[in-house]
């Protein structure tokens, strides 16, 4: 029997040969996923959330590098411009929102203001609580006009974020990752704990339900977060007919010039 990624779930570290097979596997079901969106129709949203070094970027890019960017959008918004604060606060991602054979992927969503607004004095308490009370409604909105909605919380542990945050500060292909506001961010771990758990006590309904994700492990959060989506979704991969290569022409008079410029050097 193959070994899968399930079966070594014993508590240590996800080999990498485990975490490819599992991985290579579960891509084949997402592409199965992204035909038939395309061909049903169906709308999917996704919204990752979690703290600074939580894996939310991994776990997107986990998803989505084996599928096609036209059905698959990942949106992650800058900050919010002078004519978007005076909107109504979900207004600016509503039109972000899937259309009839898309997934869209959120990179932090409307949930910015129960976290990081609050937390770092952006957004009054007022106005926090104000999005709070509203929020289930305008996703129950959302789920109605019909797109399945889902929403993960990454959870990392103090050491483990300190970890990574560390290695984004030393590791030069990571400090574009590490921005002043995450520097700030980082010593308020309980103010941003309080907040999360407001979060969940007003937004996690029955109708879109926060489903928590252990990150300590990027390889077991990836792989639990793509089985976990997969199994929300009830699609059937649409029926492929065998692909067979044509014969190619055959050259009649073309000739390849002997020298075309502009090379690229060739230093490996």
């Amino acid at each position: 029997m193959t070994k899968t990624a399930k079966d070594d779930n014993s508590g240590k570290k996800l080999s990498r040969k485990v975490y490819d097979q599992e991985l290579k596997r579960l891509h084949g079901e997402l592409v199965g996923l992204q035909e038939w969106v395309r061909a049903t129709g169906a709308k999917i949203c996704i919204i990752f959330e979690g703290r600074d070094g939580a894996g939310k970027g991994g776990a997107i890019k986990a998803i989505t590098e084996r599928v096609s960017p036209r059905v698959f959008r990942v949106v992650a918004l800058p900050a919010p411009t002078d004519r978007e604060k005076s909107q109504m606060y979900a207004q600016r991602y509503l039109p972000h929102l899937p259309a009839a054979g898309e997934i869209v992927i959120f990179d932090r969503s409307w949930y910015n203001r129960a976290g990081v607004e609050r937390v770092m004095g952006f957004c009054t308490e007022e106005q926090a609580d104000k999005f709070l009370s509203s929020i289930s409604d305008v996703e129950k909105a959302i789920i109605e006009s019909g797109i399945l909605l889902l929403k993960y919380w990454l959870e990392v542990s103090p050491e483990e974020q300190t970890r990574r945050i560390e290695g984004r500060i030393h590791d030069p292909r990571k400090i574009w990752k590490l921005s002043p506001m995450d520097l700030k961010s980082y010593g308020r771990w309980y103010d941003y704990s309080r907040a999360r758990d407001m979060m969940f006590a007003a937004s996690d309904s029955a109708w879109a339900p926060w489903y928590v994700v252990d990150s300590n492990d990027k390889k077991r959060a990836r792989l639990n977060v793509i089985r976990h989506l997969l199994s929300k979704v009830p699609y059937a991969a649409p029926h492929r007919e065998k692909v067979t290569l044509p014969k190619r022409q055959k050259p009649k008079d073309y000739v390849e010039p002997e020298d075309i410029r502009h090379h690229v050097p060739a230093a490996f």
